[in-house]
Protein backbone atom coordinates (compact mmCIF):
# COMPACT_ATOMS: atom_id res chain seq x y z
CA UNK A 1 0.00 0.00 0.00
CA UNK A 2 1.40 3.23 -0.79
CA UNK A 3 2.16 5.66 2.12
CA UNK A 4 -0.06 8.24 0.96
CA UNK A 5 -2.63 8.57 -1.92
CA UNK A 6 -4.84 11.45 -3.25
CA UNK A 7 -8.03 10.28 -5.20
CA UNK A 8 -9.81 12.47 -7.33
CA UNK A 9 -9.14 15.36 -5.54
CA UNK A 10 -10.27 19.21 -5.86
CA UNK A 11 -10.29 22.45 -4.08
CA UNK A 12 -11.99 25.50 -4.46
CA UNK A 13 -11.70 28.57 -2.40
CA UNK A 14 -14.96 31.08 -2.39
CA UNK A 15 -13.83 34.52 -2.71
CA UNK A 16 -16.77 36.44 -2.43
CA UNK A 17 -19.41 35.36 -5.26
CA UNK A 18 -16.07 33.48 -7.51
CA UNK A 19 -14.66 30.70 -7.25
CA UNK A 20 -11.04 29.84 -7.59
CA UNK A 21 -10.37 25.88 -8.60
CA UNK A 22 -6.65 25.16 -7.05
CA UNK A 23 -6.93 21.50 -7.68
CA UNK A 24 -8.65 19.91 -10.56
CA UNK A 25 -9.52 16.15 -9.88
CA UNK A 26 -5.89 15.24 -8.73
CA UNK A 27 -4.90 11.45 -8.13
CA UNK A 28 -1.38 10.63 -7.11
CA UNK A 29 0.56 8.19 -4.97
CA UNK A 30 3.22 8.34 -3.08
CA UNK A 31 5.53 5.47 -1.59
CA UNK A 32 7.40 5.44 1.56
CA UNK A 33 10.50 6.82 0.99
CA UNK A 34 10.49 8.76 -2.41
CA UNK A 35 12.27 12.01 -3.09
CA UNK A 36 9.64 14.21 -4.57
CA UNK A 37 9.55 17.18 -6.26
CA UNK A 38 6.17 19.35 -6.95
CA UNK A 39 7.09 21.48 -9.86
CA UNK A 40 4.86 24.71 -11.32
CA UNK A 41 4.68 28.30 -11.72
CA UNK A 42 2.97 30.23 -8.85
CA UNK A 43 -0.54 29.42 -8.28
CA UNK A 44 -0.78 26.34 -9.95
CA UNK A 45 -1.68 24.45 -6.48
CA UNK A 46 1.75 23.46 -5.14
CA UNK A 47 1.00 24.65 -1.67
CA UNK A 48 -2.35 23.67 -1.74
CA UNK A 49 -1.48 19.86 -2.72
CA UNK A 50 0.92 20.22 0.44
CA UNK A 51 -1.89 21.72 2.76
CA UNK A 52 -4.13 18.74 2.01
CA UNK A 53 -1.51 15.95 2.73
CA UNK A 54 0.07 17.76 5.45
CA UNK A 55 -3.96 17.95 7.42
CA UNK A 56 -4.03 21.45 7.34
CA UNK A 57 -6.58 22.01 4.84
CA UNK A 58 -9.41 19.56 3.55
CA UNK A 59 -10.50 18.54 -0.37
CA UNK A 60 -13.46 19.97 -1.60
CA UNK A 61 -14.11 16.96 -2.95
CA UNK A 62 -12.47 13.30 -2.98
CA UNK A 63 -9.87 11.62 -0.58
CA UNK A 64 -6.56 12.37 1.08
CA UNK A 65 -5.33 8.80 2.28
CA UNK A 66 -2.62 8.56 4.74
CA UNK A 67 -1.43 5.09 5.34
CA UNK A 68 -5.16 4.13 4.00
CA UNK A 69 -6.79 6.25 6.67
CA UNK A 70 -8.17 9.40 5.45
CA UNK A 71 -6.93 12.78 6.63
CA UNK A 72 -10.15 14.82 6.26
CA UNK A 73 -12.66 12.35 7.86
CA UNK A 74 -9.91 12.88 11.38
CA UNK A 75 -11.27 15.55 13.83
CA UNK A 76 -9.00 18.25 14.02
CA UNK A 77 -7.66 17.10 17.18
CA UNK A 78 -6.40 13.76 15.22
CA UNK A 79 -5.27 15.65 12.43
CA UNK A 80 -3.47 17.85 14.85
CA UNK A 81 -2.02 14.26 16.49
CA UNK A 82 -1.51 13.11 13.20
CA UNK A 83 1.07 16.44 11.67
CA UNK A 84 2.67 16.43 15.22
CA UNK A 85 3.92 12.23 15.31
CA UNK A 86 3.99 11.64 11.35
CA UNK A 87 5.17 14.43 9.29
CA UNK A 88 7.83 17.23 9.48
CA UNK A 89 7.29 21.01 8.38
CA UNK A 90 10.19 22.44 6.54
CA UNK A 91 9.60 26.20 5.49
CA UNK A 92 11.47 28.74 3.40
CA UNK A 93 11.55 31.24 6.11
CA UNK A 94 13.13 28.90 8.22
CA UNK A 95 10.57 29.82 11.23
CA UNK A 96 13.46 29.29 13.93
CA UNK A 97 12.97 31.19 17.21
CA UNK A 98 15.45 33.78 18.06
CA UNK A 99 16.41 33.50 21.49
CA UNK A 100 16.75 29.74 21.17
CA UNK A 101 20.26 28.34 19.98
CA UNK A 102 19.95 25.57 17.35
CA UNK A 103 20.02 22.84 19.66
CA UNK A 104 17.10 24.51 21.97
CA UNK A 105 15.21 24.87 18.73
CA UNK A 106 15.26 21.59 17.46
CA UNK A 107 14.95 19.84 21.19
CA UNK A 108 11.68 21.78 21.41
CA UNK A 109 10.56 20.32 18.22
CA UNK A 110 11.43 16.81 20.12
CA UNK A 111 10.06 16.93 23.45
CA UNK A 112 6.39 18.23 21.84
CA UNK A 113 6.22 14.78 21.03
CA UNK A 114 8.41 12.86 23.56
CA UNK A 115 9.26 13.07 27.12
CA UNK A 116 13.15 13.67 27.21
CA UNK A 117 15.06 9.79 27.01
CA UNK A 118 18.79 10.87 28.07
CA UNK A 119 18.51 8.64 30.50
CA UNK A 120 19.75 5.37 27.88
CA UNK A 121 22.68 7.89 26.76
CA UNK A 122 21.38 8.70 23.53
CA UNK A 123 20.92 12.17 22.48
CA UNK A 124 18.50 12.17 19.48
CA UNK A 125 18.72 15.82 19.03
CA UNK A 126 22.65 16.35 18.87
CA UNK A 127 22.47 13.32 16.45
CA UNK A 128 20.15 14.49 14.13
CA UNK A 129 22.22 18.14 14.35
CA UNK A 130 25.32 16.87 13.72
CA UNK A 131 23.81 14.40 10.63
CA UNK A 132 22.93 17.68 8.61
CA UNK A 133 26.80 19.10 9.84
CA UNK A 134 25.99 21.52 12.84
CA UNK A 135 27.81 19.05 15.31
CA UNK A 136 29.96 21.99 16.16
CA UNK A 137 27.05 24.52 15.94
CA UNK A 138 25.08 23.06 18.93
CA UNK A 139 24.84 26.55 20.80
CA UNK A 140 24.31 29.18 17.80
CA UNK A 141 21.62 31.60 18.03
CA UNK A 142 20.21 31.73 14.48
CA UNK A 143 21.35 35.34 14.48
CA UNK A 144 25.01 33.89 14.56
CA UNK A 145 23.98 31.32 11.47
CA UNK A 146 23.82 31.91 7.67
CA UNK A 147 20.75 31.53 5.77
CA UNK A 148 21.98 27.85 4.66
CA UNK A 149 23.05 26.70 7.82
CA UNK A 150 19.84 27.67 9.26
CA UNK A 151 17.54 25.78 6.79
CA UNK A 152 20.25 22.96 8.31
CA UNK A 153 18.47 23.40 11.56
CA UNK A 154 15.20 23.68 9.78
CA UNK A 155 15.77 20.09 8.32
CA UNK A 156 17.44 18.65 11.84
CA UNK A 157 14.04 19.99 13.32
CA UNK A 158 11.87 18.18 11.08
CA UNK A 159 13.72 15.26 10.94
CA UNK A 160 14.01 14.53 14.75
CA UNK A 161 10.95 13.03 15.66
CA UNK A 162 11.44 10.30 12.79
CA UNK A 163 8.51 11.34 11.02
CA UNK A 164 7.38 8.88 8.08
CA UNK A 165 6.55 12.29 5.82
CA UNK A 166 8.54 15.35 5.24
CA UNK A 167 6.90 18.40 3.63
CA UNK A 168 9.03 21.57 2.19
CA UNK A 169 6.97 24.73 0.96
CA UNK A 170 9.76 26.34 -1.06
CA UNK A 171 12.74 25.44 0.74
CA UNK A 172 15.58 27.08 -1.13
CA UNK A 173 13.23 30.34 -2.32
CA UNK A 174 15.52 32.38 -0.59
CA UNK A 175 19.01 30.87 -0.90
CA UNK A 176 21.08 31.79 -3.52
CA UNK A 177 22.00 28.84 -5.83
CA UNK A 178 25.38 27.60 -4.19
CA UNK A 179 23.45 27.23 -0.63
CA UNK A 180 20.44 25.36 -2.38
CA UNK A 181 23.03 22.94 -3.40
CA UNK A 182 23.88 22.64 0.13
CA UNK A 183 20.67 22.13 1.51
CA UNK A 184 19.50 19.72 -1.08
CA UNK A 185 22.29 17.38 -0.72
CA UNK A 186 21.53 17.42 2.87
CA UNK A 187 18.03 16.49 2.37
CA UNK A 188 18.89 13.59 -0.70
CA UNK A 189 21.44 12.08 2.28
CA UNK A 190 18.58 12.29 5.37
CA UNK A 191 16.19 10.50 2.58
CA UNK A 192 18.77 7.75 2.05
CA UNK A 193 20.02 7.51 6.01
CA UNK A 194 16.36 7.59 7.14
CA UNK A 195 14.09 6.37 4.42
CA UNK A 196 11.94 9.02 5.42
CA UNK A 197 9.34 10.30 2.21
CA UNK A 198 10.09 14.54 1.35
CA UNK A 199 8.07 15.95 -1.13
CA UNK A 200 8.73 19.42 -1.91
CA UNK A 201 7.52 22.26 -3.79
CA UNK A 202 9.35 24.66 -6.01
CA UNK A 203 9.42 26.68 -9.20
CA UNK A 204 13.34 26.43 -9.58
CA UNK A 205 14.07 23.82 -12.01
CA UNK A 206 17.51 23.51 -10.53
CA UNK A 207 15.76 21.96 -7.62
CA UNK A 208 14.38 19.10 -9.56
CA UNK A 209 18.00 17.67 -10.84
CA UNK A 210 17.98 16.39 -6.99
CA UNK A 211 14.45 14.82 -7.10
CA UNK A 212 14.01 11.14 -7.84
CA UNK A 213 10.52 11.71 -9.52
CA UNK A 214 8.77 15.16 -10.56
CA UNK A 215 5.06 15.92 -10.75
CA UNK A 216 4.37 19.56 -12.55
CA UNK A 217 1.16 21.25 -11.95
CA UNK A 218 -0.58 24.18 -14.17
CA UNK A 219 -3.90 25.42 -13.36
CA UNK A 220 -4.46 22.73 -10.84
CA UNK A 221 -4.16 19.89 -12.83
CA UNK A 222 -1.12 17.54 -13.36
CA UNK A 223 0.32 17.63 -16.69
CA UNK A 224 3.68 15.57 -15.75
CA UNK A 225 4.70 12.48 -13.00
CA UNK A 226 8.09 11.26 -14.41
CA UNK A 227 10.49 9.11 -12.53
CA UNK A 228 14.27 10.81 -13.39
CA UNK A 229 16.88 8.46 -14.28
CA UNK A 230 19.33 9.77 -11.47
CA UNK A 231 18.65 12.38 -9.12
CA UNK A 232 21.90 14.64 -7.68
CA UNK A 233 23.82 13.66 -4.89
Amino acid sequence: MALLQLKDVSKIYRQGDSEVRALYHVDLEFNEGEFTTIYGPSGCGKTTLLNLVGALDRPTSGSVLFGGTSLHEMSKTQQALHRRHHIGFIFQSHNLIPVLTAYENVEFAYQVIRKNDKRSGNDPVKDILTRVGLGDMLNRRPNALSGGQMQRVAVARALVKAPKLVLADEPTANLDSETSKEVLKVMVQMNRELNTTFIFSTHDPMVMEYAHRVVGLRDGKIERDERTVQACT
